[in-house]
């Protein structure tokens, strides 16, 4: 690994590494009450189609998905930069996915919604009622039920057969599942670039959108740290005479 990945990967390493810190400690506070008035954040806790909500419940499926090709790459390569950082992907992800689904228990909200379509949340800035309890007429729905015009993925879109943007289909874990060596490192660092990609477009939203301190925290770290791992990836392709897809 050169020089310049080196710096890339220990500056993404401390954007997630301060994440999680600030992340894990309000959580703490906010769980035992956070505003030293007695009251519990259960109280206000986000509505149900709120971006918050559906921030936490998408990205920890998003995040399941980078954990699993994960898992699968180091299984098939010996390469230990690969490794190395597949290790940490799945590691950090793994735990942000329980950040995420931890918040949504305390919130006392469920981790899947039947009628919510994926990413409906993105379209929902200004619209949704914040905190406390929603319905169908707050964030992501209209009165009718119809989800409501998607926030700006830079382009992005789920390709036929993945459930959202940057995520991988079945028929490519199973080429991931197949492949060997250097074929199985390129093609995993090109599932992963494209899964930061949208990743980041997902957590720029939250960022943007969510109203929960330490949500909107984790989310631009997510931010900052894939989008350091997006430029490693790069530079470990072009080592290996490949590129990110287009």
């Amino acid at each position: 690994m050169t020089r310049t990945s080196n710096r890339t990967y220990w500056a993404a390493g401390t954007a997630v590494l301060l994440a999680l810190l600030f992340a894990v400690a309000a959580t703490v506070a906010s769980a035992s009450g956070g505003d030293g008035d007695g009251s519990r954040t259960s109280a206000r806790a986000p509505g149900l189609y709120s971006p918050d909500a559906g921030f936490a419940r998408d990205m920890a499926v998003h995040h399941q998905q980078a954990v699993e090709m994960s898992f699968i790459v180091r299984d098939r390569t010996k390469d230990e930069p690969v490794r190395g950082l597949a290790y940490d992907i799945a590691n950090t992800q793994a735990n942000q996915r329980g950040m995420l689904l931890g918040w949504l228990d305390l919130w006392g909200l469920p981790k899947v919604v039947a009628d919510e379509p994926p990413m409906s949340w993105m379209g929902t800035a200004g619209q949704h009622g914040g905190h406390g309890t929603a319905g169908h007429g707050t964030a992501g729905h209209d009165m009718s039920g119809h989800d409501m015009p998607g926030h700006d993925m830079g382009g992005a879109a789920a390709k036929p057969g993945a459930l959202m943007p940057g995520m991988a289909t079945k028929e490519e874990l199973a080429q991931l599942g197949a492949a060997e060596g250097r074929d199985a490192e390129v093609l995993y660092l090109q599932l992963m670039t494209d899964h930061h990609k949208g990743g980041v477009a997902m957590a720029q939203g939250c960022a943007q959108q969510c109203e929960t301190p330490a949500e909107r925290a984790l989310a631009q770290g997510m931010v900052e740290a894939q989008q350091s791992e997006l430029t490693l990836m790069a530079d470990m392709l072009k080592q290996r005479g490949a590129a990110p897809r287009g």
